[in-house]
């Protein structure tokens, strides 16, 4: 039985392979600059939109961070048990539970907030100052145009 050879292909050349490397690399940043608080990208990011948006809803908050349901539900279940944020019912449905930071929550975030802006800042430190509002606007421009495909589209995209 005789195989059909593989096609030789540069990984190099392939952009997923280099975003998928990029993802790696900024979380792996991000964890060391926020060890010292305990919170993942996705933690930090449920953290900073409920306080952006005090009540919103759980539904809501999965759009707005591009993250399916089922998997924030845990995310929302570990900050809760931390103390960070409080689910509390809605008043026009019961069925709805509001989010919003509880005041250690709220000092957690204040507390975070220098060594997440570290974090980008080092993420970036590659580029000469002048080409990173440009690499911004083009990696905003791949996700707005592709947000559709994802398995949980954005509505901040």
């Amino acid at each position: 039985m005789s195989s059909t050879p593989s096609p030789t292909i540069d990984l190099d050349s392939l952009p997923g392979h280099h975003i998928r490397r990029l993802h790696q690399i900024a979380v792996a940043v991000f964890l060391q600059e926020l060890e010292p608080h305990g919170l993942t990208p996705v933690q930090y990011a449920a953290l900073q939109a409920v306080a952006n948006t005090p009540g919103t809803d759980q539904r809501s908050l999965a759009r707005t961070i591009g993250l399916d349901t089922s998997t924030l539900g845990g995310v929302i279940d570990r900050l809760e048990a931390r103390g960070l944020v409080q689910r509390n019912a809605s008043p026009d449905d019961r069925r709805v539970r509001l989010l919003t930071l509880s005041r250690a929550g709220g000092e957690l975030l204040a507390q975070a907030v220098p060594a997440m802006l570290r974090a980008q800042e080092r993420m970036l430190e590659p580029l000469p100052a002048r080409e990173r509002t440009a690499f911004l606007r083009m990696l905003r421009t791949l996700v707005k145009a592709n947000n559709e495909l994802s398995r949980a589209p954005s509505d901040a995209a």
